[in-house]
């Protein structure tokens, strides 16, 4: 049985952000306390998890965070990361070209990666799922979204979904197991069907998970995240730069990109409007665009997907 209904996540997704700070810290504190202090806030020096450990340090300043470098990040945000105290610098066991060399490039979106990589070594209900169906062969109006995907199990480079399993997952589930603490994530509901589906399920707290994890964020919003920072005026990486107010929504924004995560990452880049991530890149960060675009392979990936990642402009940064 869920803990929510998709109504109650509506429901707290439209409180005021005074109220969702004292829920958060509600839920961090029963957190805490569950196990006994031994716990740590999961760091990728992203606003979101900015947030999320402010909040959590406003309770408890000892807290630890525990952050992975990838290798992925950009600049800024290693630079931001390391005038943050108390974090644990994690690394993941393989560089990305190993990642992609050996299980694929990550496209489109992790649920449509992974029913490629598994279609290909001939699982079944990924097959299906290709097709529309269920795994019995029933047609789903769920499963119709991956149709148009299907072609790229003839794609002529490998795709999965496992880049983020293997340099973001491993690295931090190996840091708790030799620890104990146990991880508080700065994930929301919004981000994506699977979180929203976890989030219903499971709540902010899953104590009941076989690994426990806490994201009390999970009902907060991108604006609530904003917000907040324009509000209290705690540093964050300058690569969002400014936090100003959109004339036409009404909606704050960064003047900067909208999201960090990895630098090479193309899930989602077949939706974004231009200039997207990579014509972006192009432009600030020549160095990491050259990389990931000719010496990474990204560049044709994209163009068999058909995502553009020439800005046509000159160079604004390194």
């Amino acid at each position: 049985m869920n803990a929510y209904t998709r109504q109650d996540l509506a429901t707290m997704q439209a409180w005021p952000l005074e109220r969702k700070i004292r829920v958060t810290q509600t839920k961090i504190t029963e957190w805490y306390y569950r196990f006994g202090g031994n716990v740590a806030v999961s760091f990728s020096g992203g606003k979101d998890s900015t947030v999320l450990l402010d909040l959590a340090r406003r309770a408890f300043p000892d807290i630890p965070a525990a952050f992975v470098d990838t290798g992925l990040e950009y600049p800024e945000i290693r630079a931001f990361v390391k005038t943050v105290p108390n974090v644990k610098w994690l690394y993941p066991d393989m560089p990305f070209n190993m990642v992609i060399e050996i299980y694929g490039y990550p496209v489109i979106s992790k649920e449509v990666a992974k029913r490629i990589y598994y279609a290909r070594r001939g699982s079944l209900w990924a097959v299906m799922h290709l097709q529309g169906l269920t795994k019995d062969g029933v047609p789903s109006k769920f499963n119709q979204r991956y149709v148009k995907w299907a072609r790229l199990v003839d794609a002529p480079f490998l795709i999965s979904e496992q880049c983020c399993e293997v340099m973001k997952k491993r690295p931090l589930h190996r840091y708790a197991k030799e620890t104990g603490t146990m991880p508080i994530i700065g994930t929301m509901a919004c981000e994506s069907v699977r979180r929203q589906s976890a989030y219903l399920l499971n709540g902010c707290n899953a104590f009941h998970k076989k690994e426990p994890t806490s994201q009390p964020l999970s009902f907060w919003l991108e604006q609530d995240v904003l917000q907040y920072l324009k509000l209290t005026g705690i540093p964050y990486a300058s690569i969002y730069g400014g936090i100003v107010t959109d004339l036409k929504t009404g909606k704050l924004q960064t003047t900067g990109v909208q999201r960090t995560g990895c630098m090479f990452c193309m899930f989602g880049a077949h939706r974004e409007k231009q200039p997207n991530r990579f014509q972006r890149m192009e432009l600030t960060h020549p160095k990491q665009y050259n990389y990931c675009i000719n010496k990474l392979g990204c560049g044709a990936v994209l163009d068999y997907i058909g995502v553009p990642y020439h800005s046509g402009g000159d160079t604004i940064g390194a």
